[in-house]
């Protein structure tokens, strides 16, 4: 049985092999199925940002414009800042509730050594996204933002530190006294 000459059968289902909606004129040098896959969603984040054609062939090179990105260690400075503010004002309250029995001081020390610490983990990773923030200038690269998360890491820490030696200055005077 011969079937007329016309369009080749087409299943209902699965991929369409041949060139379409969304599918490129056939390449010579393509697939020898002849069709090019479609270009990316733009609901994934990629936007073409130019368009260069290759010497000597009928293809093109598409740059993607790269959505910004917040800064990893940025996060981390802000969130050690935080922490220690809040270790410090654990040194408070252990430093003054334990004044009287005598181990106000020992534990106002710890949790002030603590904060100190998360005060200097603060800055370093301040240090280290500004770095990496400012290290993005190029167009090609991935682009890094969180400079104010990294000011108020730094700030955090900052005035962790100093509530922390405060509160154990505190406690120390209120258990000597």
């Amino acid at each position: 049985m011969t079937q007329p000459p016309g369009q080749p059968y087409q299943p209902s289902y699965g991929p369409s092999y041949g060139p379409g909606p969304g599918y490129g004129a056939p390449s010579p040098y393509g697939s020898p199925y002849g069709f090019q896959p479609p270009p990316p969603p733009v609901s994934a984040g990629w936007q073409p940002e130019r368009l260069e054609q290759v010497t000597g062939t009928e293809f093109g090179l598409v740059h993607l414009q790269v959505a910004p990105i917040t800064s990893g260690p940025a996060i981390g400075s802000l969130a050690a800042g935080i922490a220690a503010i809040v270790v410090s004002f654990a040194a408070l309250c252990f430093g003054v509730s334990g004044a009287e029995a005598g181990w106000g001081g020992w534990v106002a020390g710890a949790f002030a050594l603590l904060s100190v610490l998360a005060c200097g983990g603060a800055v370093g990773a301040a240090v280290i996204a500004r770095r990496q923030i400012a290290g993005t200038g190029e167009p090609w690269r991935v682009r890094f933002t969180g400079r104010g998360l990294t000011t108020g890491g730094i700030i955090c820490g900052l005035i962790g530190a100093f509530l922390a030696v405060l509160s154990l200055a505190l406690g120390l005077t209120l258990q000597l006294s």
